[in-house]
Formats: C-alpha cells, sequence, structure tokens
C-alpha cells in the first residue's frame, strides 16, 4: 500500500500507546511485524498490501491502517500471545464493524457469505486452542438475534432473464459430479463421528473441511456447481456449529449456525434452513432463553412447512413442545408432543429420500425429546412429580432403544442422565445413580462437554438433596476421580 496516506488517516493522529504495548512486549521488530503483516495479506489475497518499517513506525505515531491491516494485526498478536487480542485492544479501529468477527446481522449476499464463511473457519482455525475465538464473539439473543435471521424467509432476487453464465464458468471443469459426490460423503462421515464420539474429537477437521469448501466457492464454478458447494458449505458449518456447541464453545456455534443458515439460503433449501434453526433453537433452550428457541422454531416451520419431510416436521414439533416446556405452558407442550408423535407416524409413507442430516430423528430421539419435555416442564413447575412420572416411561423407551445404536453414544449417555434426573425428581435417589454411574461410562469414552456438564450437574442435585445416601457419595467420589473438568476442543 504505498503512497502517503494510502494506508490510513492521520488527522487528530496521536501516539498509539496501546498498540506500542503489545509491539514491545511481542519481542518483534519494525521489520518484522511488517514482514508479517505482508505474508498474511498475501495468504488472504490482498495482493495491494505492502507494508515497510517507515509504515509501521507511522502506525505506532498514531497513524490508523485501513482494513485489512487491523484484522490482520490482531490475528498476529492473538497468535503470538495465545489469546484474543482485539482489534480496539491495539488502539486501532476500522471504518465499521467487520460482522465475519462478531455480529448475526449479516447480508444476505452469495460472494459475502463465503466471504464471511472463509474468514470465520480460518479465524477459528488460527485460534483452535479452548476459547480463544469463542471470548472474541458475543451471543445474540432476542430481537438482535430473532429479526435478523427472518430475513431468511426473504425472496432472493432473481437472476436477469437471458443473461447467460461467464465463459469462465462455462468452461470450469474443476470439480467432476464424483468429486462432489466425495465431497458431500465426507459431510455424511463427519457426522457420524460426531454422533459416535462427541464434538471433541473432529471438530477442526470439519472447520478445516469448510474452508476447504469455500476456497472452491470463490473460483468461478457453474451455478449447479455452486449450489451444491453452497449445501455442502452450510451441512459443515451447521456440524462445526453444533460440535462447538456441545464442547461448550457457544459464542463461536451461534456463529456458525448463522452462516450455516446463509449458505442454505443460498443452496435453495428450506428443509436445510429448518434443520439449523432447531439447532438454534436447541442451544437457546440450553442457554435459558425458552422465548427465543420457540421463536427460531416458528420460523422454521413457517419457512419449511410446504416442503419438509414428515420425519423434519416431527422433529420441529418435538423442538417447540421443548421451548413450551421451558416456558411453563404444559397444554402447549403436550400438544406439540402429540403432533411430534402423530407426524412421525407418517414418516416414510411418502416414499421420498431423506437427506442424510435429518437421519438422527429416530423413534429413540423422538422418545427422548419428549421426555426431556415432560422432565423440563417437571422442573419448571416445582419438582411436579406428575410431569416426572409421564417422563419415566418414554424416557425409559428412549434409553432402551438406544443402547443398541453404537451409532449414537452421545444421545445414549444423555438419555441415562435424563433418566437419572426423572429418579431424582421422583425421589429414587439409588437408581438415579445407577443410571448416572451408566452414563459415566459412555461420557468416558466419547469427547462431549455437553455430557459431562450434565452428568456432573445431575450429581450435584443429587449430593444436594440426597447428600448421606452412599450410593450417592459413592458415585460423587468416582465422578470426581474420573470425569475430566474439561474438554479440548479440537
Amino acid at each position: 500500500m504505498g503512497g502517503s496516506g494510502a494506508d490510513g488517516t492521520n488527522a487528530g493522529k496521536r501516539p498509539n500507546e496501546q498498540l506500542s504495548s503489545w509491539f514491545v512486549r511481542s519481542g518483534w521488530s519494525k521489520g518484522e511485524l511488517a514482514r508479517q503483516v505482508n505474508r498474511r495479506a498475501r495468504q488472504m489475497g490482498a495482493h495491494h498490501v505492502s507494508t515497510d518499517t517507515s509504515r509501521v513506525r507511522r502506525w505506532l505515531d498514531g497513524e490508523q491502517p485501513r482494513e485489512p491491516i487491523p484484522r490482520i494485526l490482531s490475528e498476529l498478536f492473538s497468535e503470538r500471545f495465545g489469546s484474543v487480542v482485539a482489534v480496539e485492544d491495539l488502539g486501532l479501529r476500522t471504518a465499521h464493524q467487520s460482522p465475519s468477527v462478531s455480529g448475526v446481522d449479516l447480508p444476505w449476499a452469495g460472494p459475502q457469505t463465503v466471504s464471511l464463511l472463509s474468514d470465520f473457519s480460518r479465524s477459528d482455525l488460527m485460534l483452535a486452542r479452548r476459547g480463544f475465538l469463542g471470548t472474541s464473539l458475543a451471543l445474540a439473543a432476542g430481537p438482535a438475534l430473532i429479526e435478523p435471521m427472518q430475513r431468511w424467509l426473504v425472496p432472493t432476487p432473481a437472476a436477469e432473464p437471458g443473461r447467460a453464465e461467464p465463459a469462465a464458468v462455462r468452461r470450469s471443469t474443476r470439480l467432476s459430479r464424483a468429486e462432489l459426490d466425495l465431497l458431500e460423503s465426507t459431510t455424511v462421515m463427519f457426522r457420524q463421528w460426531d454422533a459416535q464420539c462427541g464434538g471433541g474429537l473432529r471438530r477442526k477437521a470439519v472447520v478445516g473441511q469448510l474452508h476447504e469448501v469455500t476456497d472452491l466457492l470463490q473460483e468461478p464454478q457453474p451455478a449447479a456447481t455452486a449450489k451444491r458447494l453452497f449445501k455442502c458449505a452450510a451441512e459443515l458449518a451447521e456440524l462445526a456449529g453444533w460440535m462447538s456447541y456441545d464442547v461448550g464453545l457457544q459464542p463461536t456455534a451461534q456463529k456458525y449456525f448463522v452462516l450455516a443458515l446463509h449458505a442454505a439460503k443460498e443452496a435453495g433449501d428450506k428443509p436445510l434452513g429448518s434443520y439449523i434453526l432447531s439447532s438454534m433453537s436447541r442451544q437457546m433452550i440450553h442457554l435459558g432463553r425458552p422465548d427465543d428457541a420457540l421463536e427460531l422454531i416458528h420460523l422454521a416451520q413457517y419457512g419449511s412447512r410446504d416442503c419438509a419431510t414428515a420425519r423434519t416436521q416431527a422433529m420441529l414439533y418435538a423442538m417447540e413442545a421443548r421451548a413450551y416446556a421451558n416456558m411453563g405452558q404444559p397444554s402447549k407442550c403436550k400438544r406439540a408432543v402429540r403432533m411430534a408423535e402423530d407426524t412421525f407416524a407418517d414418516v416414510g409413507l411418502d416414499g421420498e429420500p431423506e437427506p442424510d442430516w435429518i437421519g438422527f430423528f429416530s423413534e429413540a430421539e423422538l422418545n427422548g425429546e419428549n421426555a426431556h419435555s415432560y422432565r423440563d416442564l417437571a422442573y419448571v413447575a416445582g419438582r411436579s412429580p406428575t410431569y416426572a412420572s409421564l417422563a419415566e416411561p418414554v424416557m425409559r423407551r428412549a434409553v432402551e432403544l438406544f443402547s443398541d445404536d453404537a451409532d449414537h453414544q452421545r444421545s445414549y449417555a444423555l438419555n441415562l442422565v435424563g433418566m437419572a434426573t426423572v429418579h431424582l425428581l421422583k425421589r429414587e435417589p439409588e437408581e438415579a445413580t445407577k443410571l448416572a454411574e451408566s452414563a459415566l461410562g459412555v461420557a468416558r469414552r466419547i469427547r462431549s462437554e455437553r455430557v459431562n456438564t450434565r452428568l456432573r450437574k445431575t450429581v450435584d442435585t443429587a449430593a444436594r438433596d440426597f447428600g448421606d445416601v452412599p450410593e450417592v457419595v459413592r458415585l460423587t467420589d468416582i465422578l470426581t476421580a474420573q470425569l475430566p473438568e474439561t474438554a479440548e476442543a479440537v
């Protein structure tokens, strides 16, 4: 970026003490920092950036560099110190808040979606040690989350009639049908690993694959190929979000979900979009925001009402029931449970093939969700034994079905814990501890902070309410010795 003033602004310039402090602590020379900035800029494709020692000196003197320099400096110092060093921490500012770093109100357009996915996945890979990327983000909730998501329903402007594809696109042979099939089958494999092992084992691999797909989307592609790549990106981003949620990286998870919804819109896949919204809804329930969860589920139902399969619709009704349960609305919860059961009875009757992403919603999952809705109602209603009794047979059925399902061990563990909580509600601590100990055996084989957290919380509840029961004392000691306090996100 040669030329006086081409790199930034000089108005009201004062020495940048914040940047100077980080610079001195880094141990870098001005020339070394300039070389690293240029190298990172080339990696990003910003070939117009050309920084030298005198330019670094001007930044330290207070000159404000233009994008992408502030973002590059943030990344470099973050990597140097092993924690997030935000642009603002460096005393720098950008012309606008970069939506790839924070916020969910993003532009609904293909090129921007690709750019944001690329930026965010790259940042996640660079700051992949647990929590670093997450601490640079803030969770959105309420209108700040719901209103931008409602734009998912706004039709995308149609292409100009009669407009031909560019010659470069018509000639593109970069990806064969077999290569696209392989990309899609890899996503299926990652999803299977997540269900079997939890989100902590393959998260970084999924993020890396997502970044590779966004690289392909940045190249000229025929329209049909681009549509399949956007669908693949949406599924990978949703899975990256789900894995992030599973290991406790909540802001990171939400950002991936939002970007996945944008990619699904570009792919024109409304059922996939509804599935992504259901994942966002589940996260909001986990975070104690059932009102937001319900808004997201209703948005998903409305957007896919004319195209989702019976299995997808049943899943959405089950999530609606969870939201109503946590809002303390038993009649609406029970109605949604019945709708989920009735709709699930129609699964497969139309003979239509179903996408892989909804395959997880089996009879076992249906029972597990509905049982958790009744269990949640019991807690909201002040530990109601009535709702606990409603939950027990449904949860028992879920546990029985998952016990024979080696492909969904995390769900098995979660339902074992759920059954333990039902027995605690019924004041049966001895039975609760047997189930919790079984869940501990599964938890040690997988990598899911969500399972670990629920198990710890359940045992803590048992210790608080039944601390004099020998089985509870024994399980508390076992849990302390065997269950790790954290799970690394990789």
